[in-house]
Formats: structure tokens, sequence, C-alpha cells
């Protein structure tokens, strides 16, 4: 068998744009792995638009933007493998997987693990109550609603206010289903607007800082019992319960092969080239900090891949530690966490970071007392910040960012 140059690991927007990016950019032989039967990661569940405008100039459903990403990736000699599960990386890079005919082992010059999200279940949100028909998460729904051709209820109460929450609006609506309520836990809407309004235009409730006290049904979903602020219960009717967001990197590859995991993200730690603890080893898209947008987690797939395609050619960033950026008040995570030493082009070209919590004032960025950089915002916790990395090239020493409040 012939080794391949760069092994992807993921088929969704990142593993295969960055597959793509690697071919266009004369990588020889570049080897993308999903465990699937299907490429394409999420939108490939979703029937919905918009996807696409910013890789091909045209908006697609999801599953047409994951088909053609598929479909560009094979056109340009990419080695498309579905039904691989990748059970371990070491060394070397050396990597092991189960294969519908058995175990084979491959040694690329270098790996790009590009594994995405996952959304937390139940059990993870520890609501109690009955377990009966009808309790499903985003994924579950898109994939009745758009590959089986079915409607798991009617009058369902959704559980979070993200973008992908929306989403799950209109997929309901598409199917024939009009959401009973949608319920946050936080004290306003996490999307932003105008997609947070789109509950209000068609007049389904919307809870805040309510949580799902139980769920009651025995052999379905007949109603919960929602818990407000003042902790005041109230029954709400419904024949299902959707739990959306609060998605967490599918890192559990990059885990149990050594790679070491930032606790705030809980994806892999990656300096701004991509490159994790282990050597050879890169990462891109929503495995690094949770959810994203298809687009941006395609345009973090190419960044990445140029940044291994110029590493194969020897003009890549030099080998060691960089300058750690650490998390101070206010800002609940960044990526990447350290800033490579180097003139060759960053994959990253921003540091990119989460607040814990709604937050006005100054936020800012500080090397031994020294201000590097600041900016005035008032922002939520899943609003995604950017802090330019030429900003940052006058520190000598740790960075660390916080938020001033007003």
């Amino acid at each position: 068998m012939t080794e391949p140059d760069v092994l992807v690991i993921g088929a969704g927007p990142a593993g295969l744009s960055a597959a793509i990016a690697l071919r266009q950019a004369g990588v020889g032989r570049v080897t993308v792995l999903e465990r699937q039967s299907v490429a394409g990661g999420i939108p490939r569940q979703c029937g919905h638009s918009p996807f696409g405008m910013r890789e091909f100039g045209r908006i697609l459903s999801g599953r047409r933007y994951a088909d053609r990403l598929a479909r560009t990736a094979l056109s340009l000699g990419v080695d498309l493998r579905l039904r691989h599960s990748v059970v371990a990386i070491g060394a070397g890079p050396r990597v092991e997987v189960a294969t519908p005919d058995g175990l084979v082992a491959f040694a690329p010059r270098r790996v790009i693990l590009a594994t995405g999200v996952r959304e937390a279940t139940r059990a993870a949100r520890l609501v109690s109550g009955e377990r009966p028909a009808g309790i499903l998460n985003t994924g579950a729904l898109q994939d009745q609603v758009f590959l089986r051709r079915s409607a798991p209820f009617r009058r369902p109460v959704i559980v979070g206010t993200e973008l992908v929450s929306m989403s799950a609006v209109l997929t309901c609506l598409g199917a024939g289903a009009r959401p009973a309520a949608l319920v946050e836990s936080g004290p306003r809407p996490l999307a932003r607007a105008p997609f947070r309004w789109l509950p209000r235009l068609l007049c389904v409730p919307v809870h805040l800082a309510t949580e799902i006290a139980d769920i009651h049904g025995a052999r379905a979903v007949e109603a919960v019992t929602l818990r407000g602020p003042d902790g005041t219960e109230r029954m709400v009717a419904c024949d299902g319960v959707l739990f959306t967001g609060r998605f967490t990197p599918e890192a559990g590859l990059a885990r149990m092969s050594g790679i070491e995991i930032d606790p705030a993200t809980g994806g892999p730690t990656v300096d701004t080239f991509g490159r994790t603890s282990l050597p050879d080893v890169y990462a891109a898209g929503n495995v690094l900090r949770g959810v994203e947008t298809a687009g941006w987690c395609w345009a973090e797939g190419r960044a990445v891949a140029r940044a291994v395609a110029a590493d194969l050619a020897g003009r890549g960033a030099p080998d060691g530690p960089g300058l750690r950026i650490e998390t101070g008040e206010g800002v609940r995570l960044v990526m990447p966490q350290s800033v490579a030493a180097g003139s060759a082009a960053p994959a990253f070209p921003a540091i990119q970071l989460r607040l814990d919590r709604p937050v006005r004032g100054e936020l800012r960025a500080e090397s031994d007392g020294q201000a590097l950089w600041s900016h005035r915002l008032s922002s939520g916790p899943e609003r995604r910040i950017l802090v330019p990395l030429d900003t940052l090239a006058r520190s000598r020493g740790h960075i660390r960012i916080r938020v001033h409040e007003a």
C-alpha cells in the first residue's frame, strides 16, 4: 500500500476543504477517512439553505453543499474512504484504522484532525423525567426529516436558542410541525439578530432564564414542566422535546491518542499553524472549539491545509513552544492557544475567543503588564470575537486576554 502524504480524519466541511486545498497546492497523495457511510458531515443532514456562498458563489441546501464538496475532492484525486474509523494516532505518525475489511495502519507524513462536534445529550444536561419516545437532538431530527422523510412530532418544545435552534425551528415547520415553545436557560437568546427574532415572528413563545424540570409521558412525550427564574413551575403540553446546541468538540480520538486537550475548548490545543502537541498532527474545524458555521470550518480547513503544504515543502514554522495565550476575567476560551515563532504565514490570522457571560466593557490583550491591544465591546458568550494576530507581535512573554467591564 502506498502511504499518503497527508491523512485527513473526518469528511465534513473542514476535512474535505483541507483535502481539496492540499491537492490544489500540489500535495501528491491525500487520503480522507470518514467513519460514516456518506461524506459531508453535519450539512449532509440539512435540507435547508443557506450554504455555499463563500465556497461556491451560490446558495445551496446542506445536502447539495456536502455533495458538491465531496465531488470536488474526488475530482481532484483525493482518496475518500467511507466507513473507516480511526482508533488511534501514535508517534510517527502512525494511524490505526478499523475498516469493513479489518484493521489497517497508515504511516502518513502529516495528519489533519477534522472530527467535528457533537451536541450535548439529555443526560449531559441533567434533565430528569420519563424516557418516552419523541426526545431527540437536532441531528436526529434532521436525519428523520430529510433522510427518512418522516416527522417525529407535531408540537415539540425546543431547548436552546443558538443558531442551530433557529435552524431546528425551520426544519420543524418544513415537516409540518409547529413548536410549542423555545426554552433558554440564559437571560437572553444566544443567536444573533436577526436570527433571534425568528420565533417571535412565527408566534412561538420563548421562555428565558427557564429550564425543563421534568418530562412527562409513558410511551410518548405528553408534556414538560418548565421552571422559571423565580422557581415557579408550569406545565406545557407537547408531543416531543428537541435538545439543540451546546456543541462540544468530538475530541475522543485526540484524547485517547495522548494529544493535549484544552479544558476550556474541549478540543486539542494548537498553535497559530494548527499544530497539535503530537508532532506532525494538525487540527482544523469544529474539533478545535465547538460549533462554527460550515463556511467558517471550510475556510479553516483550507488555511490549515496551506500550512501543512508549506511544512511538507520545508517552508513551515520552526518547531518549539510558542507564546502561550491565557484567559483572564470574562474570557471563557481562546483558540489557538499559543503563538508560534517564525515568519511563515499562519493558518489562524486572529485569536478566536468566547466570553463566559454577557459583558459590556473593554477587551484587553496584555503581556508582562504591557497593553498590546484593546477594543470596546458589548457582547455575549456565544459570539465569535477576533483579536488580530499582528497586534500581539510586540509580546515577549505569555499573553493574557481579559475583559475590563465598564
